[in-house]
């Protein structure tokens, strides 16, 4: 794999060399069973070379080209069309699917400078009509399914470098002032052959999943990836996930799939969607590689999977939580394979100290999950506030440095200096160390050589000098009510003359009848008796209220966000004075033009 010097040589060595065989089979979304999409690697080659014969007759190398196109085969077309003609794909999410806006999309459009957009005919008018409206009328918009654009034999090789760019990866969540981050082909390189490693693909690898495409983990883990190995992928939309989860397990058993996941979440919903009729129908025993990432593995989570699905084969030693995030391109560490996932329960005392340590009879205890070992990275835990390294077993940010961690953020020189360039403080006072290591962002703790992931740093509760992490709050109020199991809940602080804790959580369908203020007195009881802090502000609201991002992550901040707005319509809410005045008064500032406007609809995707 080392001798290729662009992702772009890999791929064209792949589909010579696997040429008839199937690179993509997409599975489109009819409940009827509509007939599986081939696409085979030769096919995929000819395609490119056609879209990027027209992308290389407009100038579009070495610059920027949006791609919006539904999840399927076009898109993956119209990306490899990027990389054949040495373009800088930059995906993202389509604005007519549902929950999706022009607006979101507009801010990526602007910030990425991009040249061109692709589409599909089917959506092409509407983008089309997008771009004249918002004034980019040198900006053309292509169906890459026309072909009658662009010719295959008059493409040519593009000129790259290792260190060109191959694509701008736009962070999670992105809204009106989106970071793309700038994926190089070295980047890219360097992660598929640490993704290979920890993994242990290879040649006989069978990959599936139905990650958005214009997510790292769907874009890197499950498209990219099978190219770089030349074997076989297995795709849906998300969509079709969402409504009928139980056709992702199916997919595992029909096409003998050994590699594929999604975020904790997606394993959750399995475990309450897939009924008892339909496990009978399922097998799988080719699951090898089942894995766990993209937001906070849950040690209940694996075990109810486990449990559940133990009768179609699935093995215990198959799951894989790992961890990663678009600024390192992708994957960061994960289990030694079937090893099988590592919890490690402790003290909650302590950890929200800061500090690992055993739990004690009659104390309150929580479990984390090991995201395994870092061996392609240099890794460090470090204080966020004197940037000195922390010792193992005590909690701090994880920083990062190595091959597939990118350059940065595209055109953000002062957050890239701080960010990608930060520099580790000794201990001794006798200054930094050279710097150049990436701030993740995250909180974790280094214990006998695993990683384990505490948190976000910028969503830590502090409550009276202490350290909550809110996912463990909100795993305590999901635990309160059978009516609870199914919704999402966001926990956060706010400020008036002390911290609040604020908690939201939704309310399961048909379960709108239970005594709502029964509930939220439950919660409170719970929390103040398992937490030992007050909890004074609880919003018991309608399914769909509490926002994520497209892997599943709870967005905190936004939820914080629009709470303060008055944005969160609650079936039952229960709040202190001082917060309902402060909502209250962001309420009038609003009405007045005193307080900044109201979110855009992108923040609320």
């Amino acid at each position: 794999m080392t001798n290729f010097r662009t992702f772009t040589e890999l791929v064209l060595e792949r589909t010579e060399a696997r040429s008839a065989a199937d690179a993509f089979i997409f599975l489109p979304d009819d409940a009827r069973g509509s007939v599986p999409q081939h696409l085979t690697f030769a096919g995929l080659d000819q395609e490119a070379r056609r879209i990027a014969s027209w992308l290389q007759a407009r100038g579009a190398a070495n610059r920027q080209v949006l791609l919006l196109h539904p999840a399927g085969l076009d898109f993956i077309k119209a990306f490899t069309a990027c990389l054949y003609a040495g373009a800088v794909a930059v995906p993202g999410p389509l604005p007519t699917e549902q929950g999706q806006h022009f607006s979101r999309v507009s801010g990526i459009l602007r910030d990425a400078e991009a040249c061109a957009v692709l589409t599909d005919s089917a959506h092409a008018p509407e983008i089309s009509a997008w771009l004249a409206a918002e004034g980019f009328t040198d900006v053309p918009c292509l169906a890459t399914d026309d072909p009658a654009q662009g010719a295959a034999d008059a493409w040519h090789a593009p000129a790259l470098t290792p260190d060109s760019r191959a694509f701008l990866q736009y962070t999670s969540g992105s809204t009106s002032d989106p970071k793309g981050v700038v994926v190089s082909h070295r980047n890219l390189l360097a992660n598929e052959a640490a993704i290979q490693r920890s993994i242990g693909t290879s040649a006989q690898t069978v990959c599936g999943g139905w990650l958005p495409f214009y997510h790292d983990m769907g874009l890197i883990g499950h498209i990219l990836h099978p190219l770089y190995l030349g074997i076989p992928a297995v795709l849906m939309a998300p969509f079709t996930f969402l409504k009928r989860p139980v056709r992702w397990l199916k997919m595992v058993g029909d096409y003998g799939v050994t590699t594929g996941g999604g975020p904790n979440f997606a394993y959750d919903l399995c475990v309450r969607r897939v009924t008892d009729a339909q496990l009978e129908t399922l097998d799988l025993s080719t699951w090898t590689t089942a894995c766990n990432g993209a937001e906070p593995v849950r040690a209940e989570t694996v075990r109810a999977f486990t449990e559940r699905f133990a009768p179609a084969g699935f093995r215990p030693e198959a799951f894989f939580p790992c961890y990663g995030m678009a600024e390192t391109t992708l994957l960061v560490s994960g289990i030694p394979r079937t090893a099988g996932p590592r919890v490690l329960d402790v003290d909650a005392a302590a950890l929200e100290r800061g500090e690992l340590a055993d739990p004690r009879a009659d104390r309150p205890t929580r479990s984390l999950v090991s995201s395994g070992i870092v061996r392609d990275f240099e890794v460090r835990v470090v204080d966020p506030e004197t940037r000195t390294e922390r010792p193992a077993g005590h909690v701090g940010e994880i920083w990062l440095k190595g091959d597939s961690v990118a350059s940065g953020y595209w055109k953000r020189p002062q957050t890239n200096k701080e960010i990608f360039d930060a520099a580790i403080r000794d201990a001794a006072g006798a200054g930094d160390d050279d710097g150049g290591w990436l701030r993740t962002g995250d909180m974790g703790v280094l214990q006998d050589g695993q990683l384990y992931v505490t948190g976000r740093l910028k969503e830590l509760v502090i409550l009276a000098g202490r350290n909550l992490y809110p996912q463990d709050v909100e795993r305590a109020v999901q635990s309160v009510d059978p009516a609870f199991g199914s919704g999402a809940g966001a926990v956060f602080a706010v400020e008036t003359d002390r911290e609040h804790l604020v908690a939201i959580q939704e309310v399961r369908p048909g379960s709108v009848a239970t005594d709502l203020r029964t509930l939220a007195s439950g919660v409170q009881s719970f929390i103040s008796k398992e937490f030992s802090i007050p909890a004074g502000n609880i919003l018991l609201v309608r399914p769909g209220t509490v926002r994520r991002t497209t892997s599943g992550k709870i967005q905190r901040t936004l939820m914080r966000k629009l709470f303060l707005a008055g944005g969160i319509t609650a079936l039952h809410e229960v709040l202190e004075p001082a917060v309902r005045e402060l909502v209250a008064s962001a309420d009038a500032g609003a009405a007045t033009g005193d307080q900044p406007a109201a979110l855009s609809p992108e923040s609320v995707v």
